[in-house]
């Protein structure tokens, strides 16, 4: 629930105007515009939605003080911009030059970041699923007991996981003792990653492990390292991040260049000197 002071606190944002160079951004609008822009508190909600739409304002009005026509494209879906969409898509075309990564920055950016690429880590696991859904309480704390006792059995014959398996897991890879194949972490779910991330090959987990399917017993049967990727595996994914990272830059600091030189009220927004264009 909003308590008072954030109520009063959204009530005097609001009642601020909103304008660029002389024109107002309607509330209303803001207030529609900041169901885009989640936030903790309504009011930063509102605040970004107002950044965003004075934003906007600004670069249709450079567009058309350029004279710029809108020339509308589809995607591949068939959805069309609008035409003040397509001003602004114009407007950064013809105003902003994004300079392309050379072949030295991409082998420098991979010299100071070797360590983000890798080929993930391959694991080989079992699993025996006891189906549960915890919006029924009893069901809930007897398939957990049906958990434990399992588990208490393979503690007791490693050997015997497979058929646990096949005789009582509500999985499908049941048919096949419990084996998943090779996955690698981010295949399951953040429980399951969680609990395979701290075994050994041929540990099973110590305590049945919840997600949202019900309660797990996992078996870790091998763990294959990943293993490096040369720079030329991902020269082209370094230069593709390069050159959006920069194009972001230069579209942030053309939109500030434009914000020192308008006359805005009820809005703040980013300078050449908070972007450290000099």
């Amino acid at each position: 629930m909003t308590s008072c002071s954030s109520r009063s606190v959204m009530a005097n944002a609001a009642r601020v105007a909103v304008t660029v160079n002389g024109t107002t951004i309607a509330h209303d609008l803001i207030s529609r515009e900041a169901q885009h822009h989640p936030a903790a508190k309504p009011v930063d909600a509102w605040r970004a939605a107002a950044r965003a739409l004075a934003v906007r304002e600004l670069l249709l009005q450079e567009a058309r003080r350029l004279e710029l026509s809108p020339k509308p494209v589809a995607d591949e879906k068939g959805r069309r911009e609008t035409d003040e969409e397509a001003l602004i898509r114009g407007l950064i075309e013809a105003e902003v030059a994004t300079p392309l990564p050379d072949a030295a920055s991409c082998a420098c950016y991979y010299e100071r970041n070797r360590s983000r690429f890798r080929a993930a880590d391959i694991y080989q696991a079992s699993h025996i699923l006891i189906a549960a859904c915890s919006d029924n309480a009893d069901a809930y704390a007897a398939a957990r007991a049906r958990a434990l006792t399992l588990l208490s059995r393979a503690e007791a014959d490693p050997r015997s996981f497979a058929g646990l398996a096949k005789a009582h897991s509500d999985c499908p890879s049941a048919a096949s003792g419990g084996d998943l194949g090779q996955l690698t972490a981010a295949d399951t779910t953040p429980e399951f990653q969680a609990a395979l991330l701290t075994l050994k090959p041929g540990q099973t987990t110590s305590a049945p492990v919840a997600t949202r399917y019900g309660f797990h017993l996992i078996r870790l049967e091998q763990h294959i390292a990943g293993r490096e990727l040369p720079f030329e595996r991902v020269a082209s994914q370094i230069a593709n991040y390069l050159a959006e990272r920069s194009r972001r830059l230069a579209i942030a600091q053309y939109i500030a260049r434009l914000a020192g030189a308008a006359n805005l009220t009820g809005v703040e927004l980013p300078t050449t000197a908070d972007l450290r264009v000099h």
